[in-house]
């Protein structure tokens, strides 16, 4: 019964992933490996298990820049023990990650010093790979591996996070009008060319309107002179615009909501009129007439 009880005291198990560091008499005798492990009761001892997995350590690393900017870096760095060296990692170090944050503390202060801040942002990888060289050359003599570093976060001063925002916001907002600006003045282009075509086409429609009514006036007075005979062109223009006008005041009148007044409104003001028409009739004919042979001579 005793051998029974002796024996089963030294039964040991490991788990997967781990490593067991077996001592006989203080002094290191082999690694014991994942499972059911037997060590001689009273000689033999499990002096202590080493993690094989993949682990993380967060290292918060406060550092000023170029420019005098005091900024937190975070650089979390992925290590494991190597199967082969594990002597080396239970019995060389007592506290790795002491060990590596201060190589990590080391490294970033050493580059970040010589960047700017806008660099230390773009150029956070090479901060990483200059970790993870100088962590991979050391720490390989301890048994560790260096699987991969990160820098996840780069904290600048709270003052100068609220500085960047203002000079991103100032730089956005003048974008912003400057942009407006180009719209506006598209805008305005368009417009005044818009207006100036429909200028041009307004004043094309004026002139037609007016040669029409010119060319309508000449038709009736050339078809009243040769119905009636023994007129003037200056009576039937007085007769045409006599009639024009009180057919203008009659549909005035017909309206309910004319707003259309005549200045000065007199049956008298008609002659004025009608000598303005007859001059124009006039300068209308001497245009439209071939010039005369003593004109070609000349």
């Amino acid at each position: 019964m005793l051998a029974l009880v002796v024996l089963l005291s030294g039964l040991f198990t490991v788990e997967q992933q781990t490593a067991a560091v077996v001592e006989r008499f203080g002094k290191f005798r082999r690694v014991a490996g994942p499972g059911l492990n037997l060590k001689v009761p009273f000689i033999e001892r499990v002096a202590g298990r080493i993690n094989l997995r993949v682990q993380q350590l967060d290292v918060t690393v406060e550092t000023k820049t170029k420019d005098n900017v005091f900024v937190h870096i975070i650089v979390a760095v992925q290590y494991m023990v190597l199967g082969e060296k594990i002597y080396d990692a239970f019995y060389r170090l007592d506290q790795p990650t002491v060990q590596i944050t201060a190589y990590v503390f080391d490294v970033v202060r050493a580059r970040v010093p010589k960047m700017e801040l806008d660099d230390v942002f773009e150029r956070k990888d090479e901060v990483a790979i200059a970790v993870k060289e100088e962590l991979s050359g050391e720490m390989d003599t301890f048994g560790y591996i260096i699987v991969q570093a990160l820098v996840t976060d780069i904290d600048p001063d709270k003052k100068v996070k609220e500085s960047m925002n203002e000079i991103n916001a100032a730089k956005r907002l003048r974008e912003a009008a400057q942009e407006r600006g180009e719209a506006d003045k598209i805008l305005k282009v368009k417009a005044a060319e818009a207006e100036a075509e429909s200028k041009a086409l307004q004043g094309r429609g004026i002139a037609d309107q007016r040669r029409a009514i010119i060319d309508g006036l000449r038709e009736s007075v050339d078809q009243f002179a040769q119905s009636i005979s023994g007129t003037t062109p200056e009576s039937i223009m007085q007769l045409v615009l006599m009639t024009q006008h009180y057919d203008t005041v009659k549909e005035i009148g017909a309206s309910s909501r004319a707003n259309t007044i005549f200045v000065p409104y007199s049956p008298g003001g008609m002659s004025d009129l009608a000598a303005q028409m007859r001059e124009a009739l006039i300068s209308a004919n001497a245009a439209s007439l071939p010039p005369s042979v003593d004109d070609q001579s000349q």
